[in-house]
Protein backbone atom coordinates (compact mmCIF):
# COMPACT_ATOMS: atom_id res chain seq x y z
CA UNK A 1 0.00 0.00 0.00
CA UNK A 2 1.15 3.52 -0.82
CA UNK A 3 1.14 5.67 2.32
CA UNK A 4 1.06 8.89 0.30
CA UNK A 5 -2.07 7.71 -1.51
CA UNK A 6 -3.70 6.70 1.77
CA UNK A 7 -2.91 10.11 3.27
CA UNK A 8 -4.63 11.80 0.31
CA UNK A 9 -7.71 9.63 0.81
CA UNK A 10 -7.66 10.35 4.55
CA UNK A 11 -7.53 14.11 3.90
CA UNK A 12 -10.34 13.88 1.33
CA UNK A 13 -12.52 11.79 3.64
CA UNK A 14 -11.84 14.04 6.63
CA UNK A 15 -12.55 17.30 4.82
CA UNK A 16 -15.68 15.92 3.15
CA UNK A 17 -17.09 14.94 6.54
CA UNK A 18 -16.21 18.03 8.57
CA UNK A 19 -17.46 20.43 5.88
CA UNK A 20 -20.93 18.89 5.84
CA UNK A 21 -23.74 20.79 7.54
CA UNK A 22 -24.78 17.60 9.35
CA UNK A 23 -21.35 17.40 11.03
CA UNK A 24 -21.58 21.01 12.24
CA UNK A 25 -25.17 20.57 13.42
CA UNK A 26 -24.43 17.37 15.38
CA UNK A 27 -21.18 18.80 16.78
CA UNK A 28 -22.97 21.79 18.30
CA UNK A 29 -26.31 20.14 19.01
CA UNK A 30 -25.04 17.18 21.08
CA UNK A 31 -23.30 19.32 23.77
CA UNK A 32 -26.42 21.49 24.06
CA UNK A 33 -28.59 18.41 24.50
CA UNK A 34 -26.13 16.97 27.03
CA UNK A 35 -26.09 20.17 29.10
CA UNK A 36 -29.89 20.38 28.85
CA UNK A 37 -30.10 16.79 30.10
CA UNK A 38 -27.93 17.72 33.09
CA UNK A 39 -29.86 20.87 33.97
CA UNK A 40 -33.37 19.88 32.92
CA UNK A 41 -34.28 17.78 35.99
CA UNK A 42 -33.40 20.65 38.34
CA UNK A 43 -35.18 23.26 36.23
CA UNK A 44 -38.24 21.04 35.96
CA UNK A 45 -38.31 20.56 39.72
CA UNK A 46 -38.10 24.32 40.20
CA UNK A 47 -41.04 24.89 37.86
CA UNK A 48 -43.31 22.08 39.05
CA UNK A 49 -44.08 23.21 42.57
CA UNK A 50 -47.75 22.74 43.24
CA UNK A 51 -49.91 25.85 43.59
CA UNK A 52 -51.05 26.77 47.10
CA UNK A 53 -54.28 25.12 48.24
CA UNK A 54 -56.70 25.71 51.11
CA UNK A 55 -57.70 22.46 52.80
CA UNK A 56 -60.64 22.22 55.16
CA UNK A 57 -59.89 19.80 57.99
CA UNK A 58 -62.67 17.94 59.77
CA UNK A 59 -60.77 16.26 62.61
CA UNK A 60 -63.08 14.09 64.72
CA UNK A 61 -60.14 12.37 66.43
CA UNK A 62 -58.75 15.47 68.10
CA UNK A 63 -55.14 14.31 67.66
CA UNK A 64 -54.28 15.09 64.03
CA UNK A 65 -55.03 18.80 63.60
CA UNK A 66 -52.15 20.01 65.85
CA UNK A 67 -49.71 18.20 63.56
CA UNK A 68 -51.04 19.84 60.36
CA UNK A 69 -48.74 22.80 59.98
CA UNK A 70 -49.12 25.24 57.09
CA UNK A 71 -46.52 25.20 54.31
CA UNK A 72 -45.91 27.26 51.17
CA UNK A 73 -48.39 25.12 49.25
CA UNK A 74 -50.88 24.04 51.93
CA UNK A 75 -53.06 26.15 54.22
CA UNK A 76 -55.12 24.13 56.71
CA UNK A 77 -58.47 25.44 57.99
CA UNK A 78 -60.28 23.98 61.00
CA UNK A 79 -63.80 22.82 60.08
CA UNK A 80 -64.05 20.21 62.83
CA UNK A 81 -67.35 21.65 64.08
CA UNK A 82 -69.00 20.53 60.82
CA UNK A 83 -69.44 17.12 59.21
CA UNK A 84 -67.39 15.95 56.24
CA UNK A 85 -70.52 15.51 54.14
CA UNK A 86 -71.71 19.09 54.70
CA UNK A 87 -68.29 20.58 53.88
CA UNK A 88 -67.71 18.52 50.73
CA UNK A 89 -71.26 19.29 49.51
CA UNK A 90 -70.64 23.03 49.71
CA UNK A 91 -66.89 22.93 49.05
CA UNK A 92 -67.01 25.81 46.56
CA UNK A 93 -69.14 27.96 48.87
CA UNK A 94 -66.59 27.55 51.65
CA UNK A 95 -63.84 28.64 49.26
CA UNK A 96 -61.58 25.64 49.86
CA UNK A 97 -59.83 23.37 47.38
CA UNK A 98 -60.13 20.11 49.29
CA UNK A 99 -61.63 18.54 52.39
CA UNK A 100 -59.57 16.34 54.70
CA UNK A 101 -61.73 14.12 56.89
CA UNK A 102 -60.24 12.41 59.95
CA UNK A 103 -62.38 9.73 61.60
CA UNK A 104 -62.98 9.38 65.32
CA UNK A 105 -60.17 7.73 67.22
CA UNK A 106 -60.18 3.92 67.22
CA UNK A 107 -59.29 3.31 70.88
CA UNK A 108 -58.69 -0.40 70.41
CA UNK A 109 -56.22 -0.14 67.51
CA UNK A 110 -54.98 3.35 68.44
CA UNK A 111 -55.42 4.69 64.90
CA UNK A 112 -57.64 6.78 62.67
CA UNK A 113 -58.79 6.65 59.05
CA UNK A 114 -58.38 9.59 56.70
CA UNK A 115 -59.83 10.61 53.36
CA UNK A 116 -59.71 13.64 51.10
CA UNK A 117 -62.31 15.09 48.73
CA UNK A 118 -61.50 17.62 46.00
CA UNK A 119 -62.72 18.80 42.62
CA UNK A 120 -59.27 18.12 41.13
CA UNK A 121 -56.85 15.41 42.26
CA UNK A 122 -54.17 16.58 44.68
CA UNK A 123 -50.54 16.27 43.64
CA UNK A 124 -48.40 13.37 44.83
CA UNK A 125 -46.14 15.58 46.97
CA UNK A 126 -49.10 17.22 48.70
CA UNK A 127 -50.78 13.87 49.34
CA UNK A 128 -47.57 12.39 50.77
CA UNK A 129 -47.07 15.45 52.97
CA UNK A 130 -50.58 15.14 54.45
CA UNK A 131 -50.23 11.39 54.90
CA UNK A 132 -46.87 11.78 56.65
CA UNK A 133 -48.27 14.28 59.14
CA UNK A 134 -51.25 12.07 59.94
CA UNK A 135 -48.90 9.16 60.65
CA UNK A 136 -46.78 11.42 62.87
CA UNK A 137 -49.88 12.29 64.86
CA UNK A 138 -50.88 8.64 65.30
CA UNK A 139 -47.35 7.64 66.32
CA UNK A 140 -47.22 10.46 68.90
CA UNK A 141 -50.58 9.34 70.31
CA UNK A 142 -49.42 5.74 70.60
CA UNK A 143 -46.22 6.79 72.36
CA UNK A 144 -48.20 8.89 74.88
CA UNK A 145 -50.66 6.02 75.46
CA UNK A 146 -47.93 3.86 77.02
CA UNK A 147 -47.46 6.38 79.79
CA UNK A 148 -43.69 5.89 79.86
CA UNK A 149 -41.78 9.04 80.65
CA UNK A 150 -39.55 10.29 77.81
CA UNK A 151 -40.54 7.32 75.62
CA UNK A 152 -40.31 9.38 72.45
CA UNK A 153 -36.76 10.46 73.30
CA UNK A 154 -35.82 6.89 74.15
CA UNK A 155 -37.14 5.63 70.81
CA UNK A 156 -35.16 8.27 68.94
CA UNK A 157 -32.02 7.37 70.88
CA UNK A 158 -32.21 3.66 70.06
CA UNK A 159 -32.49 4.26 66.30
CA UNK A 160 -29.22 3.50 64.57
CA UNK A 161 -27.69 5.50 61.72
CA UNK A 162 -24.49 3.54 61.19
CA UNK A 163 -22.94 4.14 57.78
CA UNK A 164 -20.39 1.79 56.27
CA UNK A 165 -17.29 3.63 55.08
CA UNK A 166 -15.16 1.78 52.53
CA UNK A 167 -11.41 2.19 52.08
CA UNK A 168 -9.07 0.88 49.42
CA UNK A 169 -5.40 0.11 50.05
CA UNK A 170 -2.60 0.80 47.58
CA UNK A 171 0.64 -1.20 47.26
CA UNK A 172 2.25 0.74 50.11
CA UNK A 173 -0.75 0.08 52.34
CA UNK A 174 -1.97 3.67 52.19
CA UNK A 175 -5.71 3.82 52.61
CA UNK A 176 -8.13 6.05 50.73
CA UNK A 177 -11.87 6.38 51.22
CA UNK A 178 -14.01 5.14 48.33
CA UNK A 179 -17.65 5.11 47.29
CA UNK A 180 -18.99 2.23 45.24
CA UNK A 181 -21.74 4.44 43.80
CA UNK A 182 -19.13 6.67 42.14
CA UNK A 183 -17.40 3.65 40.59
CA UNK A 184 -20.75 2.36 39.39
CA UNK A 185 -21.72 5.65 37.74
CA UNK A 186 -18.35 6.11 36.02
CA UNK A 187 -18.30 2.47 34.91
CA UNK A 188 -21.73 2.76 33.30
CA UNK A 189 -20.95 6.11 31.68
CA UNK A 190 -17.68 4.87 30.15
CA UNK A 191 -19.25 1.66 28.82
CA UNK A 192 -22.23 3.47 27.31
CA UNK A 193 -20.06 6.24 25.82
CA UNK A 194 -17.72 3.83 24.05
CA UNK A 195 -20.63 1.76 22.74
CA UNK A 196 -22.30 4.83 21.28
CA UNK A 197 -19.09 6.15 19.71
CA UNK A 198 -18.18 2.83 18.09
CA UNK A 199 -21.71 2.24 16.81
CA UNK A 200 -22.07 5.82 15.54
CA UNK A 201 -18.78 6.17 13.70
CA UNK A 202 -18.64 2.62 12.34
CA UNK A 203 -22.09 3.23 10.90
CA UNK A 204 -20.68 6.39 9.35
CA UNK A 205 -17.98 4.33 7.61
CA UNK A 206 -20.52 1.89 6.21
CA UNK A 207 -22.81 4.70 5.01
CA UNK A 208 -19.89 6.42 3.29
CA UNK A 209 -18.93 3.21 1.45
CA UNK A 210 -22.53 2.56 0.38
CA UNK A 211 -22.95 6.17 -0.77
CA UNK A 212 -19.87 6.05 -3.01
CA UNK A 213 -20.79 2.64 -4.37
CA UNK A 214 -24.41 3.53 -5.18
CA UNK A 215 -23.34 6.79 -6.88
CA UNK A 216 -20.65 4.91 -8.89
CA UNK A 217 -18.02 7.37 -7.64
CA UNK A 218 -16.06 4.37 -6.39
CA UNK A 219 -15.44 3.23 -9.97
CA UNK A 220 -13.52 6.42 -10.65
CA UNK A 221 -11.61 6.15 -7.38
CA UNK A 222 -10.65 2.50 -7.91
CA UNK A 223 -9.16 3.41 -11.28
CA UNK A 224 -6.65 5.63 -9.49
CA UNK A 225 -6.01 3.85 -6.17
CA UNK A 226 -6.07 0.33 -4.81
CA UNK A 227 -9.24 -0.84 -3.10
CA UNK A 228 -7.40 -1.60 0.15
CA UNK A 229 -5.89 1.89 0.15
CA UNK A 230 -9.35 3.35 -0.33
CA UNK A 231 -10.81 1.25 2.50
CA UNK A 232 -8.10 2.04 5.07
CA UNK A 233 -7.99 5.69 4.03
CA UNK A 234 -11.74 5.92 4.57
CA UNK A 235 -11.56 4.16 7.96
CA UNK A 236 -8.72 6.36 9.24
CA UNK A 237 -10.34 9.50 7.83
CA UNK A 238 -13.58 8.82 9.68
CA UNK A 239 -11.56 8.00 12.83
CA UNK A 240 -9.99 11.46 12.69
CA UNK A 241 -13.45 12.96 12.21
CA UNK A 242 -14.60 11.02 15.27
CA UNK A 243 -11.71 12.25 17.41
CA UNK A 244 -12.24 15.84 16.23
CA UNK A 245 -15.93 15.69 17.06
CA UNK A 246 -15.26 14.03 20.40
CA UNK A 247 -12.76 16.69 21.46
CA UNK A 248 -15.12 19.46 20.33
CA UNK A 249 -17.92 17.88 22.37
CA UNK A 250 -15.75 17.89 25.49
CA UNK A 251 -14.71 21.53 25.04
CA UNK A 252 -18.24 22.73 24.22
CA UNK A 253 -19.80 20.78 27.12
CA UNK A 254 -17.33 22.28 29.60
CA UNK A 255 -17.92 25.79 28.25
CA UNK A 256 -21.72 25.43 28.23
CA UNK A 257 -21.83 23.94 31.73
CA UNK A 258 -19.67 26.81 32.97
CA UNK A 259 -21.86 29.43 31.29
CA UNK A 260 -25.16 27.94 32.47
CA UNK A 261 -23.72 27.37 35.94
CA UNK A 262 -22.80 31.05 36.17
CA UNK A 263 -26.21 32.15 34.88
CA UNK A 264 -28.31 29.94 37.13
CA UNK A 265 -26.13 29.81 40.25
CA UNK A 266 -28.26 32.44 42.00
CA UNK A 267 -31.51 30.86 40.87
CA UNK A 268 -30.72 27.26 41.80
CA UNK A 269 -31.25 26.87 45.54
CA UNK A 270 -29.73 23.44 46.09
CA UNK A 271 -30.53 23.41 49.78
CA UNK A 272 -34.23 24.08 49.17
CA UNK A 273 -34.40 21.54 46.41
CA UNK A 274 -32.62 18.84 48.39
CA UNK A 275 -34.77 19.40 51.47
CA UNK A 276 -37.65 17.73 49.66
CA UNK A 277 -37.19 13.91 49.64
CA UNK A 278 -38.69 13.47 46.16
CA UNK A 279 -36.58 16.25 44.71
CA UNK A 280 -33.46 14.97 46.40
CA UNK A 281 -33.95 11.54 44.94
CA UNK A 282 -34.45 12.96 41.42
CA UNK A 283 -31.37 15.18 41.68
CA UNK A 284 -29.18 12.33 42.87
CA UNK A 285 -30.58 9.97 40.27
CA UNK A 286 -30.04 12.38 37.38
CA UNK A 287 -26.55 13.30 38.54
CA UNK A 288 -25.06 9.94 39.50
CA UNK A 289 -27.18 7.14 38.17
CA UNK A 290 -28.69 5.26 41.10
CA UNK A 291 -26.47 6.58 43.86
CA UNK A 292 -29.47 7.48 46.03
CA UNK A 293 -29.13 4.12 47.71
CA UNK A 294 -25.56 4.80 48.82
CA UNK A 295 -25.47 8.52 49.64
CA UNK A 296 -27.03 10.15 52.70
CA UNK A 297 -28.99 12.95 51.04
CA UNK A 298 -29.62 14.88 54.24
CA UNK A 299 -25.90 15.07 54.98
CA UNK A 300 -25.23 15.96 51.36
CA UNK A 301 -27.69 18.85 51.71
CA UNK A 302 -25.89 20.11 54.81
CA UNK A 303 -22.59 19.92 52.94
CA UNK A 304 -24.08 21.85 50.00
CA UNK A 305 -25.37 24.59 52.33
CA UNK A 306 -22.00 24.91 54.05
CA UNK A 307 -19.27 27.28 52.78
CA UNK A 308 -18.11 26.30 49.32
CA UNK A 309 -14.67 25.06 50.41
CA UNK A 310 -14.11 21.60 49.00
CA UNK A 311 -11.48 20.64 51.53
CA UNK A 312 -13.63 21.85 54.41
CA UNK A 313 -16.66 20.03 53.08
CA UNK A 314 -14.64 16.85 52.62
CA UNK A 315 -13.29 17.09 56.15
CA UNK A 316 -16.68 17.87 57.65
CA UNK A 317 -18.61 15.19 55.77
CA UNK A 318 -16.13 12.40 54.96
CA UNK A 319 -19.01 9.97 54.54
CA UNK A 320 -20.91 11.94 51.91
CA UNK A 321 -19.54 14.78 49.77
CA UNK A 322 -16.01 14.09 50.96
CA UNK A 323 -16.35 10.45 49.89
CA UNK A 324 -17.31 11.46 46.35
CA UNK A 325 -14.45 13.96 46.08
CA UNK A 326 -11.94 11.51 47.55
CA UNK A 327 -13.12 8.65 45.33
CA UNK A 328 -12.79 10.71 42.16
CA UNK A 329 -9.32 11.90 43.21
CA UNK A 330 -8.15 8.33 43.83
CA UNK A 331 -9.44 6.92 40.55
CA UNK A 332 -6.73 5.81 38.11
CA UNK A 333 -7.60 8.72 35.83
CA UNK A 334 -4.48 8.35 33.70
CA UNK A 335 -5.15 4.67 33.15
CA UNK A 336 -8.80 5.36 32.35
CA UNK A 337 -7.94 8.10 29.84
CA UNK A 338 -5.25 6.07 28.07
CA UNK A 339 -7.49 2.99 28.17
CA UNK A 340 -10.37 4.95 26.66
CA UNK A 341 -8.23 6.16 23.75
CA UNK A 342 -6.66 2.75 23.07
CA UNK A 343 -9.87 0.78 23.29
CA UNK A 344 -11.76 3.37 21.28
CA UNK A 345 -9.15 3.35 18.50
CA UNK A 346 -8.70 -0.44 18.35
CA UNK A 347 -12.40 -1.19 18.87
CA UNK A 348 -13.34 1.32 16.22
CA UNK A 349 -10.77 -0.02 13.75
CA UNK A 350 -11.97 -3.61 14.29
CA UNK A 351 -15.65 -2.86 13.78
CA UNK A 352 -15.05 -0.20 11.12
CA UNK A 353 -13.15 -2.68 8.92
CA UNK A 354 -16.05 -5.15 9.25
CA UNK A 355 -18.66 -2.47 8.55
CA UNK A 356 -16.66 -1.27 5.55
CA UNK A 357 -16.70 -4.82 4.14
CA UNK A 358 -20.46 -5.02 4.71
CA UNK A 359 -20.97 -1.64 3.02
CA UNK A 360 -18.99 -2.79 -0.01
CA UNK A 361 -21.22 -5.84 -0.42
CA UNK A 362 -24.53 -3.93 -0.69
CA UNK A 363 -25.92 -1.05 -2.74
CA UNK A 364 -28.21 0.50 -0.14
CA UNK A 365 -28.49 0.52 3.65
CA UNK A 366 -31.70 -1.53 3.57
CA UNK A 367 -29.83 -4.51 2.13
CA UNK A 368 -27.17 -4.27 4.84
CA UNK A 369 -29.48 -5.29 7.69
CA UNK A 370 -29.09 -9.07 7.35
CA UNK A 371 -25.29 -8.74 7.08
CA UNK A 372 -25.08 -6.19 9.87
CA UNK A 373 -27.07 -8.13 12.50
CA UNK A 374 -24.43 -10.79 13.35
CA UNK A 375 -21.84 -8.03 13.77
CA UNK A 376 -23.95 -5.84 16.05
CA UNK A 377 -24.90 -8.72 18.39
CA UNK A 378 -21.40 -8.94 20.00
CA UNK A 379 -21.38 -5.15 20.30
CA UNK A 380 -24.75 -5.19 22.07
CA UNK A 381 -23.63 -8.10 24.26
CA UNK A 382 -20.61 -6.08 25.37
CA UNK A 383 -22.89 -3.14 26.12
CA UNK A 384 -25.19 -5.21 28.35
CA UNK A 385 -22.28 -6.84 30.19
CA UNK A 386 -20.78 -3.39 30.78
CA UNK A 387 -24.04 -2.15 32.30
CA UNK A 388 -23.74 -4.76 35.06
CA UNK A 389 -19.94 -4.89 35.34
CA UNK A 390 -20.05 -2.74 38.49
CA UNK A 391 -21.87 -5.50 40.42
CA UNK A 392 -19.03 -8.00 40.03
CA UNK A 393 -16.11 -6.51 38.05
CA UNK A 394 -13.95 -9.61 38.62
CA UNK A 395 -16.61 -12.23 37.85
CA UNK A 396 -15.93 -14.83 35.15
CA UNK A 397 -18.47 -13.34 32.73
CA UNK A 398 -17.08 -9.81 33.03
CA UNK A 399 -13.47 -11.07 32.90
CA UNK A 400 -13.98 -13.01 29.67
CA UNK A 401 -16.08 -10.17 28.28
CA UNK A 402 -13.04 -7.91 28.77
CA UNK A 403 -10.78 -10.43 27.01
CA UNK A 404 -12.88 -11.43 23.99
CA UNK A 405 -11.96 -8.81 21.34
CA UNK A 406 -15.52 -8.19 20.12
CA UNK A 407 -16.70 -7.15 23.59
CA UNK A 408 -13.46 -6.11 25.32
CA UNK A 409 -13.44 -2.41 24.23
CA UNK A 410 -16.68 -1.77 26.09
CA UNK A 411 -16.43 -4.23 29.00
CA UNK A 412 -12.79 -3.54 29.90
CA UNK A 413 -13.45 0.18 29.96
CA UNK A 414 -16.30 -0.43 32.40
CA UNK A 415 -13.90 -2.41 34.61
CA UNK A 416 -11.13 0.19 34.68
CA UNK A 417 -12.58 2.35 37.53
CA UNK A 418 -12.42 -0.71 39.82
CA UNK A 419 -8.76 -1.38 39.03
CA UNK A 420 -7.50 -3.94 36.53
CA UNK A 421 -4.13 -5.77 36.70
CA UNK A 422 -1.66 -4.59 34.08
CA UNK A 423 -1.25 -8.08 32.62
CA UNK A 424 -4.98 -8.28 31.90
CA UNK A 425 -4.88 -4.93 30.12
CA UNK A 426 -1.86 -5.97 28.05
CA UNK A 427 -3.36 -9.34 27.08
CA UNK A 428 -6.71 -7.75 26.21
CA UNK A 429 -5.11 -5.04 24.05
CA UNK A 430 -2.78 -7.47 22.28
CA UNK A 431 -5.64 -9.86 21.48
CA UNK A 432 -7.77 -6.94 20.30
CA UNK A 433 -4.96 -5.63 18.07
CA UNK A 434 -4.26 -9.05 16.52
CA UNK A 435 -7.97 -9.57 15.90
CA UNK A 436 -8.13 -6.18 14.17
CA UNK A 437 -5.18 -7.11 11.93
CA UNK A 438 -6.84 -10.41 10.99
CA UNK A 439 -10.24 -8.90 10.26
CA UNK A 440 -8.71 -5.92 8.45
CA UNK A 441 -7.01 -8.42 6.11
CA UNK A 442 -10.25 -10.39 5.61
CA UNK A 443 -12.34 -7.24 5.19
CA UNK A 444 -9.90 -5.92 2.59
CA UNK A 445 -10.41 -9.10 0.54
CA UNK A 446 -14.19 -8.71 0.72
CA UNK A 447 -13.99 -4.99 0.00
CA UNK A 448 -11.78 -5.56 -3.05
CA UNK A 449 -14.42 -7.75 -4.72
CA UNK A 450 -17.62 -6.33 -3.28
CA UNK A 451 -16.99 -2.68 -4.09
CA UNK A 452 -17.31 -3.42 -7.82
CA UNK A 453 -20.26 -5.84 -7.57
CA UNK A 454 -23.53 -4.31 -8.81
CA UNK A 455 -27.04 -5.56 -9.46
CA UNK A 456 -26.90 -8.48 -7.00
CA UNK A 457 -27.98 -8.70 -3.40
CA UNK A 458 -25.05 -10.24 -1.53
CA UNK A 459 -25.32 -12.80 1.26
CA UNK A 460 -22.92 -14.31 3.78
CA UNK A 461 -22.36 -17.13 1.31
CA UNK A 462 -21.13 -14.61 -1.28
CA UNK A 463 -18.82 -13.00 1.26
CA UNK A 464 -17.35 -16.42 2.05
CA UNK A 465 -16.64 -17.01 -1.63
CA UNK A 466 -14.90 -13.64 -1.92
CA UNK A 467 -12.75 -14.48 1.10
CA UNK A 468 -11.47 -17.65 -0.57
CA UNK A 469 -10.41 -15.79 -3.69
CA UNK A 470 -6.69 -15.07 -4.01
Amino acid sequence: MNLRTISIIIRREYLNKVKKKSFLIITFLVPILFVALCLLPTLIMMGTKESAKDIAVVDKSGIVLPFLEDTETIHYMDFSMLSVDSVKTYIESFGVDAVLGISELDEENKTVSAETFSKKPLGVDMTENINRRINDAVEAYRIDSYGIENLETIMKDVKSHVRLTSYTLDKEGKESVSESGVYMAISMILGMALYMFIALFCGMVMSSVIEEKSSRVVEVLISSVKSTELMFGKIIGVALVALTQFLLWIVLCVVLLGVFGAIFKDKLDLGALMSDPTTATMVATSGMGTMTSTIDLEALTEAAQAPADTAAVAAKAPGEMGVIVSTIRNLPLGQILIGFLLYFILGYLLYASIFAAIGSAVENEGDSQQLQLPVTIPLLLGFFIALYAFKAPDSALVFWGSMIPFTSPIVMLARLPFGVPIWELVVSLVVLFLTFVLFAYLSAKVYKVGILMFGKKSSWKDLWKWLKQK
